[in-house]
């Protein structure tokens, strides 16, 4: 009988009742959208972020991150690598080496990072195949090739086929110095890093600077981004060597975190500004639909309604205003996350971080940019609700009556 009677209340002002639900679906949509966008594009970024440049975990020397040394490497790799693998959730490692060096062509030189990788399980890993602009990616086996940076071809005014000097300084003190011949030329996201790329194989690279079988770094891939805590942990508990430090992306990557932190806290606070939206316009059309009933709820009083049952009257007219919103809502918020995860939005600029270029926002279809908003608005519609409910309840039959 409460609900019958509240259904009833609710559509006897149909436009006031209609912009209630407007705004209590529209800030629904609204938070729906905010959390999909960040969501979405936060789960782009960190994908691009790890999964194709720097890994979701990485294993390096004790301070090798704090302060980078030729001579601080990763021994017997291959044998770190191979029980890293088995490691359940662990989809690819990948070993790396890094140097610098100054590269030359005929009468152009300029700075370069050498990154040594194998290509097998580099492109296993990140992709590296798929960032090849031009020519080819890497052999198998090690044949004196190299792959540079888009940036780096274009200070050396460099082709596919040319033939490049490189001179560096090996782990033994001796000059590292050698021939390779380009056969790719290679696009990572970012100017900066394509300014200084320099790819030789792993083998070409331990050659070059004499360093046999010991890298700098391992990177390694993860099945479910989610679990990088535990599988971290996991591949300490396995490798239980106090020499070597295993880190997750959030560690590694902490000020590319820390500012993902800073932009999750601001996009609370818009979450916030739309909740207040809601309560004001909850709030002034439930107290003017109280006022306008006053003789009404004063004639229910003097016919022996208790206070309470008038109370759960309100809420209730309330809370079916937002069942109706929640089912707009969430029908409006799937189809426009949808297509929003699907296209994107074009960014009115291009910008690049930690060597990731951005051009689109994606969002992302998941229960959290629904039940999240849905939680909200329903609190703060019911929570606003109860002071008109509170001062219906409270009308005295007598000064009701002579209401006009």
């Amino acid at each position: 009988m409460l609900f019958k009677f509240a259904f009833r209340n609710v559509f006897r002002q149909k436009r006031r009742t209609l912009l209630t639900i407007l705004t209590m679906f529209g800030g629904f949509t609204l938070a729906a959208l905010a959390i999909g966008l960040a969501d979405g594009t936060y789960a782009y970024v960190i994908n691009m972020f790890t999964r194709n440049q720097l890994g979701h975990i990485q294993i390096h020397r004790e301070s090798y991150l704090d302060r980078p040394s030729l001579y601080k490497t990763v021994d017997h790799y291959k044998t770190i690598g191979e029980a890293v693998g088995r490691i359940s959730g662990v989809e690819a490692w990948a070993p790396r080496l890094y140097s610098a060096g100054l590269v030359s062509l005929e009468d152009k030189s300029s700075t370069a990072r050498i990154i040594g990788i194998d290509p097998v399980r580099e492109n296993t890993a990140t992709r590296f195949d798929k960032k090849i602009v031009e020519g080819r990616s890497l052999s198998g086996p090690a044949a004196h090739e190299v792959v540079i940076g888009r940036g780096l071809a274009k200070v050396l005014k460099a082709r596919v086929a040319d033939e490049v000097v490189v001179v560096s300084q090996a782990a033994d003190g001796s000059i590292a110095n050698d021939i390779y011949n380009i056969v790719g030329i290679a696009a990572a996201g970012d100017d900066m890093s394509d300014r200084t790329a320099f790819y030789l194989h792993l083998d070409d690279a331990r050659e070059l600077l004499v360093l046999e079988e010991r890298v700098h770094e391992i990177i390694v891939i993860i099945n479910n981004i989610d679990y990088v805590y535990k599988i971290t942990g996991d591949i300490r508990e396995k490798l239980a060597d106090s020499a070597l430090t295993v880190q997750p992306w959030q560690e590694f990557a902490r000020s590319f975190y820390q500012a993902m932190q800073v932009d999750l806290q601001a996009n609370l606070i818009m979450l916030l500004i739309i909740n207040l939206i809601v309560a004001v316009g909850v709030l002034n059309t439930v107290l003017m639909t109280v006022l306008e009933r006053t003789r009404e709820y004063g004639v229910l009083k003097a016919m022996g309604t208790r206070p309470l049952m008038i109370f759960r009257l309100v809420v209730v007219e309330v809370a079916v205003m937002i069942v109706i919103s929640l089912i707009i809502g969430f029908i409006l918020s799937l189809i426009i996350n949808y297509l929003l995860a699907t296209t994107g939005i074009p960014m009115p600029f291009k910008f690049s971080y930690g060597g990731v270029e951005f051009t689109r926002w994606y969002s992302e279809v998941n229960a959290r940019s629904l039940y999240i908003p849905g939680i909200t608005v329903a609190v703060v519609a019911l929570l606003v609700s109860i002071f008109p409910a509170t001062r219906a309840a409270r009308i005295a039959p007598a000064d009701a009556m002579r209401t006009n």
